[in-house]
């Protein structure tokens, strides 16, 4: 082969590449295909997820509010947002826009202030923050959400949320593992015009309305809801996707029960806040009050799809706060703060997508919950107390002056309780081997139901909301009036729902997981003059040694040159 072929062919080869690269790239952009090699999958999203971007309709708008100067933690969940909004952009196409910018950059001091307001006011809470630059502390007011709109609708969706018992580190990575999720669950609550049907049974339960304005209005938000009369209900309970039983003090008759079993049968979703004793609070001082069972007529009910509510009182070291008066000065109360073990700060859950990462909830007055025999039934745990817990079983004594004198920690010694449980199944009827009550509408009873869902939670006061001690109005749901400490009690509320009524999967994005793989600092320390020497010498090494076998080789040809001429 002459010279002027070697060359045709060299420049063949060079343009079959090129038009090769070209096809690649054309075909890459028609048909997509994205491969994460990741182990737990960081860089994949739902197929939920991807179904509920590619049926939009019109365009999202995602504004993040994180931008700017950020410590290098934060600056790991903006990339995690940006690269989560970039996956989104693939299946949302033109109808998903993305930007990120700093809210309080420029402007006058006023528009700033009038910016924080109106973000609070969306859902989009500040963290303050302080870190080390260059030897000094830094100290800034970040906004870790994002703002979305959807068609003249808004939705503030918090970012950086996790359990802020597992200390920074893990909230980060939580917020991350919760970042599709979260972003996910904000738009379909804009483009979703279906809202769930959430019904309240009205007329056996014992609090306050203005104690209860806080859960109603969490509910109005995201829900339709409607009240539910049980006494007057005549046809089978129908056309709601779930259903609250909250804090039942009146008992239920067999008539009643029925409809919600029946309910239950047909596939219909429960949520139950009870309370397996009763106690008086305004008779704790002094000789203290006694607890004693409520009369609700649930037992049964619970009994025969897999859960019992026990007669009894946890307390836990980890636990809220109670205001008691200490003494007069004049004729002025001097009150101050006790630690209340009947009040526990539940900080353990298990992994499942209603309470992963979920920040701490307050109970009040909390039972343990035992599982029993039920055909087919999955039962599992969600929400646990301390390690340093007991148990007192009823009837149980109710005395301030107990805890003001101290608490012995070495009689906290029972372990952890579980104080919440999902049940998952075909549940059997409870009517399937008695008597149907007098009265009720027969046609169509079933003995056996198709799958459905139970999420039982041992605290009638776990949906109850603090009243302002200036003004006597309702706080937030889950607002400390005293400390102002934020419980989670509404996500778990929510979550609780979106799981019972989940027809499309979204909620188990919740499931996504994110690997902390920390360098061990011991043996960074003992290698770090080596890899800095490494890093240092090996380059001018190799660099040294391609010269040398660079020479060689070029020597030896000329002597072999040399040698035929």
């Amino acid at each position: 082969m002459n010279w002027k072929s070697r060359q045709m062919t060299r420049w063949l080869i060079l343009l079959n590449g090129l038009f090769l690269v070209v096809w690649v790239n054309m075909l890459a952009e028609t048909w997509p295909v994205r491969i994460d090699l990741t182990e737990e999958g960081r860089y994949s999203i739902s197929e939920p997820t991807k179904e509920l971007l590619r049926n939009l309709d019109e365009v999202v708008y995602v504004e993040v509010y994180l931008e700017g100067e950020l410590p290098s933690n934060l600056k790991r969940l903006q990339k995690s947002i940006r690269e989560t909004l970039e996956e989104f952009s693939v299946y949302g196409g033109k109808n998903l826009e993305f930007t990120f910018k700093n809210p309080v950059a420029g402007g006058s001091r006023q528009a700033q202030e009038k910016m924080m307001m109106e973000l609070s006011a969306k859902g989009i809470q500040p963290t303050d923050l302080s870190y080390t630059k260059d030897g000094n502390t830094v100290r800034r007011r970040l906004y870790p959400g994002a703002l979305i709109s959807y068609g003249g609708l808004e939705a503030g969706v918090m970012l950086l949320k996790g359990n802020k018992g597992d200390g920074n580190e893990e909230l980060l990575n939580q917020s991350i593992e919760g970042v599709e999720y979260n972003l996910a669950y904000a738009i379909k609550q804009l483009v979703n015009n279906d809202r769930k049907r959430v019904g309240v049974v009205v007329d056996h339960y014992s609090i306050d309305t203005l104690a209860l304005a806080g859960f109603q209005s969490l509910l109005m938000e995201k829900y339709e809801v409607s009240a539910i009369q049980l006494a007057s209900q005549v046809q089978p309970l129908a056309g709601f996707d779930a259903i609250v039983v909250a804090k039942p003090s009146v008992e239920f008759s067999e008539n009643e029960k029925y409809l919600l079993d029946q309910y239950v049968m047909s596939g219909g979703k429960l949520l139950f806040f009870i309370d397996a004793l009763s106690v008086d609070m305004a008779g704790a001082e002094g000789a203290g009050t006694i607890a004693f069972p409520i009369e609700h007529n649930l037992t049964d009910l619970l009994f025969n799809y897999g859960a019992r509510i026990n007669q009894d009182f946890v307390q836990d070291l980890s636990c809220g706060e109670f205001l008691v008066i200490d003494g007069m000065v004049g004729d002025q109360p001097q009150v101050k703060l006790i630690p209340w073990p009947f009040f526990p700060e539940v900080n353990r859950f298990s992994d499942h997508p209603v309470v992963k990462n979920l920040d701490a909830v307050i109970f009040r007055f909390t039972s343990t919950i035992d599982t029993v025999k039920a055909d087919g039934i999955v039962k599992t745990p969600l929400m646990f107390t301390s390690e340093r817990s007991r148990v007192l079983s009823s009837p149980v004594r109710v005395n301030l002056n107990d805890i003001r004198g101290g608490i012995n920690p070495e009689t906290f010694n029972q372990g952890s309780q579980p104080v919440a449980y999902l049940l998952e199944g075909p549940f059997s009827s409870l009517y399937r081997n008695r008597t149907l009550p007098r009265g009720v509408n027969k046609t169509g009873f079933r003995e056996k139901g198709v799958p459905s869902k139970i999420v039982v939670v041992a605290d009638g006061d776990f949906i109850r909301n603090e009243l302002n001690p200036e003004n006597g109005q309702p706080m937030e749901l889950g607002i400390d009036p005293i400390s102002q400490k934020v419980y989670a009690n509404k996500d778990f509320i929510v979550n609780a729902l979106e799981y019972l009524m989940d027809d499309d999967g979204l909620i188990l994005a919740r499931n996504r997981e994110v690997k902390i793989r920390p360098l061990d600092k011991q043996k960074i320390d003992e290698s770090r003059t080596f890899w800095q020497v490494l890093n240092l010498a090996g380059p001018l090494v190799l660099l040294l040694l391609f010269g040398i076998a660079k020479m060689f080789l070029r020597k030896r040809k000329y002597t072999r040159f040399q040698g035929h001429a």
